[in-house]
């Protein structure tokens, strides 16, 4: 089914907060309770909205030191890459990508020493070719 506008501003409100009461969304979006509802089932059973979680704050972000790491892997390895980083509680985000690398994995630390041996380990993977790596001073905007 085709999103219309309402559809639209429903998912960014949502992304904002997920924990956003349905009057608080009915209200913004200028419909009812009722359409709130029964637009998020609809979105639920479309696959559109496939579950909820949480994001962590800034001040969670200002205790760890997180980094983007570009990961080649050599043929035939990704599947198994893709485990192994899966598994790490460090990893925050896995990004298959196109180019010259295979993945971007967001991964976090509580200090630097703790980033470096986490860097260090995945370089070791059987598989992994290449990686280069790149803290995050700040995030400007995630949604």
């Amino acid at each position: 089914m085709k999103r219309d506008e309402t559809d639209r501003q429903l998912l960014a409100l949502l992304r904002e907060d997920a924990r956003r009461h349905v009057s608080s969304l009915a209200e913004a979006l200028g419909v009812s309770r009722a359409t709130v509802y029964g637009r998020i089932a609809r979105l639920e059973e479309e696959g559109i909205i496939t579950g909820y979680t949480v994001r962590v704050g800034t001040e969670h972000h200002r205790r760890m030191i997180r980094a983007h790491m570009m990961i080649k892997v050599q043929p035939k390895f990704t599947r198994e890459i893709e485990r192994a980083l899966a598994a790490r509680p460090e990893l925050t985000t896995l990004h298959a990508i196109s180019g010259e690398y295979d993945f971007i994995a967001e991964i976090e630390a509580p200090d630097p020493e703790a980033l470096n041996e986490l860097i260090d380990d995945i370089g070791m993977l059987d598989g992994v070719a290449r990686t280069t790596s790149s803290i995050i001073l700040a995030t400007k905007v995630q949604r």
